[in-house]
C-alpha cells in the first residue's frame, strides 16, 4: 500500500467513524457549541466536507456543487459520495505523475496556480486538524469510546 493510499484510507475511515459516533445524537447535542473549531460537531463536519467537495470542484475546474445536507446521515453520505470523488482524483494524479502539475484556484483573489499534490495533502492534513478538535467535543459531551483514530492502528485494523 503506498503512502497515498494510506493517507486516503485513513482520513476517509477517521472521518466517516466519527461522524458516524454523532448519528444518535440529538440536534441540541449536534449543535452544542464548544471552545474548540467551528464550535459544533455540525458546523466542524459541514466545515471538512464542504472542502472536500470544494477542493475536489476547484482542481477538476468545474462549478462548485450545489451543497445540501447537514444532518449526520446527510454528511455521512455527503462525506461518502465526495471522498470516493476526492481519492479517484488523487489515485489517478499521482498514477498519471501529475501531482506536481499547477491547477488554478479560482477562488483566491486574484486567482493562484497550486499544485494538485499540495492540494491533494492540503485537504488530508485539514481533516486530520479538525478531526482532533471532533475528538475533544466528543470527549465533552461526554461521549462513550471515542476512538484515538490513529493511522497506525487503522492500517493494523486493515491488515488484521
Amino acid at each position: 500500500m503506498s503512502i497515498l493510499e494510506r493517507l486516503l484510507g485513513h482520513d476517509e475511515a477517521a472521518t466517516r467513524e466519527l461522524l458516524e459516533l454523532c448519528l444518535p445524537l440529538t440536534d441540541a447535542d449536534f449543535d452544542r457549541e464548544f471552545d474548540a473549531g467551528w464550535r459544533t460537531l455540525r458546523a466542524t463536519f459541514e466545515h471538512m466536507i464542504f472542502n472536500i467537495e470544494t477542493w475536489t470542484d476547484l482542481m477538476l475546474a468545474r462549478p462548485l456543487r450545489d451543497l445540501e445536507g447537514t444532518s449526520p446521515a446527510q454528511l455521512l453520505s455527503r462525506l461518502h459520495n465526495a471522498y470516493a470523488e476526492f481519492a479517484a482524483l488523487a489515485r489517478r494524479t499521482e498514477a498519471q505523475g501529475r501531482l506536481d502539475d499547477k491547477w488554478t484556484d479560482v477562488l483566491d483573489n486574484p486567482p493562484q496556480q497550486k499544485s494538485f499534490g499540495g492540494a491533494i495533502a492540503h485537504v488530508i492534513t485539514h481533516n486530520m486538524h479538525h478531526r482532533a478538535e471532533l475528538q475533544h467535543m466528543l470527549h465533552r459531551l461526554p461521549m462513550p469510546d471515542v476512538p484515538e483514530g490513529d493511522l497506525m492502528g487503522w492500517e493494523m485494523r486493515q491488515h488484521g
